[in-house]
């Protein structure tokens, strides 16, 4: 099983990315797929999840902002993260799980990818 996220970089303040993460050796369609990210000396947390069937959920702090979206044709998952402030710096990864509930914490993820250092400047 392999996840590979891209599309990180750096970015001005109230600019926007858009992360993409790739699955291979699994079946995609059965997995819930979240977004997580993991500032310097804080844990990783979780800023969306989609499910099975494209319900999603997001966290307080990007809601309005950020947009998390699958294409089981393609394996991927997105997130098109607008508006960004330097808060949202952070190294994001993106995780797969057989728990099919959009808003389920880290702990029930069971493949994880690489990560992307997303940089926001102000």
């Amino acid at each position: 099983v392999q996840l590979q996220a891209s599309g990180g970089g750096l970015v001005q303040a109230e600019g926007s990315l858009r992360l993409s993460c790739v699955a291979s050796g699994l079946t995609f369609s059965h997995y819930t797929m979240g977004w997580f990210r993991q500032a310097p000396g804080k844990q990783r947390e979780l800023v969306a999840g989609i499910d099975r069937e494209s319900m999603t959920h997001y966290a307080d702090s990007v809601k309005g902002r950020f947009t998390i979206s699958r294409d089981n044709a393609k394996s991927t998952v997105y997130l098109q993260m607008n508006s960004l402030i330097p808060e949202d710096t952070a190294v994001y990864y993106c995780g797969g799980s057989l728990w099919n509930i959009a808003s389920q914490p880290r702990e029930r993820y069971d493949e994880w990818g690489q990560g992307t250092l997303v940089t926001v400047s102000s």
